[in-house]
């Protein structure tokens, strides 16, 4: 393949992913909004109702509510498993037994926080084995997609370049929600009570909006990488 044909190749690329964005944004942009109103806006409002009436734990633990239920609802709906679906439902789990555990309200968010502290360690333990968990739970994501999908994914599984991409998107998740745990940290006992409900809303959209944009723009340069690279091989091959 020559450069120029690379290069129009890309910006072809380019034009189909733009639609692509675009395309989704239109689609999900209502139920977007409405997960914004449900995870970050509810909670807020239903704390600064609340704490007034009952204690600041059963004032936090009311304002959980929201976001749980649409967690377990979304997981129930689309059973899709997936990184942001496992965080989503071992948090709902730990929010649960959050509930029987105790404590005062900043350990109730901290109990509450561990689930990203340990898929965080999960993803890196696995990469550290050198089975890194990318890869089993975007198998899924073919499954799910297409037994076609699947049986192509499969037929690649042992290539050099698809494990290295597999296993630099399990370490950057596992340290991007390392970070975001030890961020979290700090600002559950440097802000009240009310404001890390607003702040910490903040720093898990963009922590998993950053991490998922992340992950779509890489896979999508290393696809590109890919199909090159068998390209010049392909060709020589064939001068050779």
């Amino acid at each position: 393949m020559t450069a120029a044909v690379r290069i129009v190749t890309f910006k072809g690329e380019d034009r189909m992913d733009r639609a692509r964005i675009f395309d989704w944004l239109r689609r999900r942009g209502p139920i977007l909004l409405l997960d914004l109103a449900v995870n970050f806006a509810a909670p807020v409002l239903i704390y600064d109702r609340a704490q007034g009436h009952m204690s600041d734990v059963n004032a936090l633990l009311l304002s959980s509510v929201p976001p749980v239920l649409w967690g377990l609802g979304g997981f129930l709906r689309t059973r899709r498993v997936d990184a942001l679906s496992v965080i989503a439902i071992v948090g709902i789990a730990l929010s649960a037994i959050a509930y029987f555990g105790g404590g005062s309200a900043q350990f109730l968010q901290l109990r509450e926080k561990m689930v990203t502290l340990l898929i965080g360690l999960a993803f890196l333990g696995s990469a550290a084995i050198g089975k890194p968990l990318i890869y089993p739970l975007a198998r899924a994501t073919m499954a799910r997609e297409s037994a076609e999908t699947l049986a192509e994914f499969d037929a690649i599984g042992n290539d050099a370049l698809l494990r290295h991409t597999m296993m630099v998107m399990t370490l950057v998740w596992g340290f991007g929600l390392l970070a975001d745990f030890l961020v979290s940290v700090a600002l559950i006992y440097t802000l009240s009570i009310e404001q890390y409900l607003v702040v910490g809303s903040i720093l898990g959209y963009a922590t998993m909006g950053g991490l998922a944009l992340w992950t779509i723009l890489y896979r999508r340069h290393r696809t590109l990488y890919a199909r090159a690279a068998r390209a010049q091989a392909a060709a020589e091959r064939q001068e050779g």
